[in-house]
């Protein structure tokens, strides 16, 4: 039975912020990729992709998150997740995807400074591009697509509650 709740998206959608009310209101586990990828590397994610570069980073990514081992939980993952075929396939298995999406004329608002927040994005790529590149891969992934624009994280959350009939709680 699928038990998680995989939340996917670019980064700035609220994936980590949704997730944690979620967390509260189900009474389940929070889990962010990104912090227990920075926990397994002692290394911020910034950091992991300046030294290893995006490839790099991508690979690390996908190996840890195919091994997370979660019950119960509201998983957030960070943006790139969607390149690591087996870590998504591992999450499908044991979650359902819920794809929050944003248009990109709000996600950029809400993007100011993408180089602190370990944004996985190639040299002289645009987040336009980025965001074009995701989407699809974020589409074919999701069970569940959640509409944020003009949304409160309020309404954004209850949104996911009623997308989650058949999760036993």
């Amino acid at each position: 039975m699928k038990q998680n709740i995989v939340l996917i998206g670019m980064p700035g959608v609220g994936k980590s912020t949704v997730g944690v009310i979620l967390a509260k209101i189900l009474g389940y586990k929070f889990i962010d990729t990104d912090l227990v990828i920075q926990d397994k590397e002692d290394c911020l994610l910034k950091d992991i992709i300046n030294s290893e570069g995006v490839d790099g980073f991508v690979k690390k990514e996908n190996k840890i998150v195919s091994h997370i081992n979660a019950a119960k939980s509201v998983i957030a993952t960070g943006g790139s997740v969607v390149y690591g075929v087996e870590a998504m396939n591992h999450l499908a298995e044991n979650g359902k995807i819920i794809y929050l999406k944003l248009d990109y004329d709000k996600l950029e608002k809400r993007l100011s400074d993408i180089q602190n927040r370990g944004v996985v994005i190639r040299a002289g790529q645009t987040l336009a591009e980025l965001y074009n590149e995701r989407a699809p891969l974020y589409e074919k992934y999701a069970d569940v697509i959640i509409d944020e624009n003009d949304c409160s994280i309020e309404k954004t959350v209850n949104n996911i509650l009623s997308s989650l009939s058949e999760i036993v709680v």
